[in-house]
């Protein structure tokens, strides 16, 4: 196991003490959630009673395998908790999520959790969000002109439209994503906000204080609990 694997590994170990028998949880999509499953799945077959709500098509798989059972968000009434990765996360919590084209579901799931947690590397936390490209989902109707709409702003740097296989890379929903290369963003709220009215937008990889925890692990295997609001 390499050693970014093995740090994952302990991350998802952390991350499954957390999750309480007889409880329906959020699972968010990534690869270090995916050692969650895999977690999750052992601790099933000794006896752990839960049911998650994926992110995904690929955790609802990736759970299936495990043998974790599954339900639909419009089934429940309540959603304790959910537990997810981030592609970077700043000071103050905040995140930008969606490098692997799930953010609208992650963020409709995390929206109805009581409480959404984050497990990450250390290599997510940084000063400022931005360095990491933004992820937009989009219809695919006239996306030409929403990306012209994010151009008018002097702060894009560069809009791309995510490829998968030399196609237009289609998420969960048949959107589009496009990859909004900001270096730095000053005001995540204010940002989101600016591309959230933006027609043919459907939601961006902004998650503006939605993560109670961020529970990061470092080079040296030790673990940290960041605690906000």
């Amino acid at each position: 196991m390499s050693a970014p694997d093995e740090i994952k590994k302990k991350l998802a170990t952390y991350a499954a003490d957390l999750v309480t028998s007889g409880t329906t949880i959020g699972l968010g999509t990534g690869s270090t959630v995916y050692w969650l499953i895999q977690e999750l799945g052992e601790r099933v077959k000794q006896g752990l009673d839960i049911t998650i709500v994926p992110t995904s098509v690929q955790t609802q798989e990736l759970a299936g395998n495990a043998g974790i059972a599954i339900t639909d968000l419009d089934n429940i009434t309540s959603l304790p908790l959910t537990i997810d990765g981030a592609d970077e996360i700043d000071a103050d919590g905040q995140l930008i999520k969606g490098g692997g084209g799930a953010l609208l579901q992650e963020k409709i799931v995390a929206s109805a959790s009581d409480e959404l947690i984050i497990i990450a590397d250390s290599s997510k936390l940084v000063t400022h969000l931005g360095k990491f490209p933004l992820p937009v989902e989009v219809i695919p109707f006239g996306y030409k002109q929403v990306i012209q709409k994010i151009m008018e702003s002097d702060v894009c740097k560069k809009v791309s439209l995510r490829q998968k296989n030399d196609q237009p890379f289609i998420t969960d929903h048949h959107h589009y994503i496009l990859d909004c290369e900001y270096g730095k963003i000053e005001s995540p709220a204010s940002l989101n906000k600016i591309l959230q009215g933006i027609p043919g937008v459907v939601e961006t990889g902004l998650f503006i204080n939605m993560a109670k925890q961020v529970i990061v692990a470092y080079a040296d295997k030790s673990i940290e609990v960041i605690t906000y609001r």
